[in-house]
């Protein structure tokens, strides 16, 4: 298993795993992701913030880096952190722990980029994920208030969000 940057020819992939991650989302959940944005998925790759776990040659989670979170974390944005986003785990390889290798290789990541928080959030009210991500080491750190921000995706919308 290797963590690597994705690179413009996983496009195709990468949409093809978070329109697999909605569908999951639709039959577990009342929230779900709507969908994300072309351009700013190649933005995070030129960025070198999208990245792939492979085994072999088969992508079989993707997730995304970013260093802050205004919108969300308000004042402790200010706090030098890393923060996961978006983890998609391919339909044939779910159940195999990668949150926990993507947590290892954060924090790793941001000790050596000068960071030293590594921070997730996910919908406020799904206990099933705020139960794994605890157990996954992360922290429960409390609710935001309902979020209405243009700059968010269309899905933050109205929502509460779990901190950790």
């Amino acid at each position: 298993m290797k963590i690597v940057n994705c690179t413009k020819e996983d496009i195709e992939i990468i949409f093809s795993l978070y329109d697999a991650a909605i569908a999951f989302q639709k039959t577990v959940f009342d929230k779900h992701w709507l969908g994300f944005d072309e351009a700013m998925v190649e933005n995070e790759i030129n960025e070198n913030r999208q990245y792939k776990i492979m085994i072999g040659n088969t992508v079989v989670c993707i997730f995304v880096l970013a260093f802050n979170g205004p919108y969300i974390w308000g004042e402790k944005d200010k706090n030098p952190s890393v923060y996961i986003h978006r983890i998609v785990t391919h339909p044939q390889h779910r159940g195999n722990g990668y949150v926990k290798n993507i947590t290892a290789w954060a924090l790793e990541y941001g000790r050596s980029n000068g960071k030293k928080f590594v921070r997730m959030d996910t919908w406020g009210d799904n206990q099933k994920l705020i139960d794994y991500y605890t157990a996954c080491g992360f922290t429960f750190l409390g609710l935001t208030g309902k979020l209405y921000n243009s700059r968010l995706p269309k899905h933050y919308e109205g929502i509460q969000l779990s901190l950790f």
